[in-house]
């Protein structure tokens, strides 16, 4: 389907463009959210005619999304999440579920303007861009952590899982190992074996 831009739409062009765009993007997002005319000549003619109007409408809507990107520009969101040791989430977090966390601590934004390449799947931070006018964006950090705590152990730059990888490390370095056998023993049964040997040989001397 051929299409007039009413204004600059990402990836696709300019105001005043004519573009092709596939039927169902034009009728469910730009023909409805008022971002494009059908191209006919009946419209070319009418776009010609308002467009002083629709570029001065244009300025104010990049004045409001300028105004918003300056309030939540580098702001840090938090989504908690249940995720597994290793951090993998039981789920994702959506474009969607940002867009809500966010309209809840009174940014408007829309699951539209959330730019996700795909889901996130794992404990973090993530820097996300928010396409709040075609000329505008912000970026915000989403700090997805298993509680409060943790999202702030993260915003500090800890590492979350550090604390389960450094417990493992010490199970692993109080092992030791039979010299006669070769096989791995606990530290208490080593420490018990070194002790027998000792008495052995006072005894013996």
């Amino acid at each position: 389907m051929e299409i007039i831009l009413l204004e600059r739409v990402e990836n696709l062009g300019q105001m005043g463009d004519v573009v092709k765009v596939r039927p169902g993007y034009a009728r469910n997002f730009l023909l409805p959210q008022k971002k494009a005319l059908r191209a006919n000549e009946t419209n070319k003619k009418v776009f010609e005619s308002q467009r002083a109007e629709l570029e001065a409408r244009n300025l104010e809507r990049k004045a409001e999304a300028e105004a918003v990107a300056k309030k939540i520009d580098g702001r840090a969101f938090v989504i908690i999440r249940q995720a597994s040791e290793m951090g993998m989430l039981y789920g994702s977090v959506s474009a969607r579920d940002i867009a809500e966390i966010a309209s809840a601590e009174g940014v408007s934004i829309t699951r539209g303007q959330v730019r996700l390449n795909k889901p996130l799947k794992t404990l973090g931070i993530e820097k996300v861009r928010i396409a709040l006018h075609g000329e505008v964006d912000a970026t915000i950090d989403i700090n997805i952590a298993r509680s409060d705590d943790e999202a702030e152990r993260q915003a500090r730059g800890e590492n979350v899982l550090g604390r389960d990888q450094e417990d493992d490390g010490e199970e692993e370095s109080a092992e030791f190992f039979d010299e006669a056998t070769g096989e791995a023993v606990d530290g208490d049964a080593a420490e018990t074996s070194e002790a027998a040997e000792a008495t052995s040989d006072e005894e013996a001397s």
